[in-house]
């Protein structure tokens, strides 16, 4: 190999695509954008769903439903799960040991839900209670505490 006959491996070198440049370059006339219309024309520009004059699906489909900006949200915790944390030697469980179990995210709201058996005394504290997790948790010989 010397520098006289050098050259790009092959295929590493595309010819551009010259667009507008004649007949003789086989993408003149049209210029590759079809026959008339919108998007034939310079500057053109649509509007996010437009489908061309066709209504547009998110006005086709309709409303359904409401939101409630007052619902409270709350991450639901088994029994199971404290007692989990119980029989690896917690007495008491708190937001803040259920965060740092990696069972809450950071800002969520607690609700303790009675699927499953609690047989440790566990004092319980969370932002809200099912009736039956409360009966379960006092039936155990633990107590809850409300945030």
């Amino acid at each position: 190999m010397e520098l006289h006959n050098i050259q790009p491996a092959v295929g590493s070198n595309k010819k551009c695509k010259r667009i507008g440049r004649g007949t003789g370059s086989g993408y003149g006339g049209t210029s590759t954008r079809g026959h008339k219309g919108a998007k034939s024309r310079s500057g053109y520009k649509h509007k996010v769903g437009f489908e061309g004059g066709q209504m547009p699906l998110q006005r086709r489909v309709p409303k359904f439903g409401f939101k409630n900006i007052n619902r409270v949200e709350y991450k639901a915790i088994n029994l199971d799960a404290l007692e989990a944390l119980a029989a690896a030697g917690a007495t008491k469980v708190t937001v803040d040991d259920l965060r740092s179990a990696g069972l809450v995210s950071k800002n969520a709201l607690v609700k303790i839900l009675g699927n499953g058996a609690l047989s440790h005394a566990l004092e319980v504290e969370a932002n809200a209670f099912s009736k039956t997790a409360e009966a379960a948790i006092t039936a155990a010989g633990g107590s809850v505490v409300k945030k």
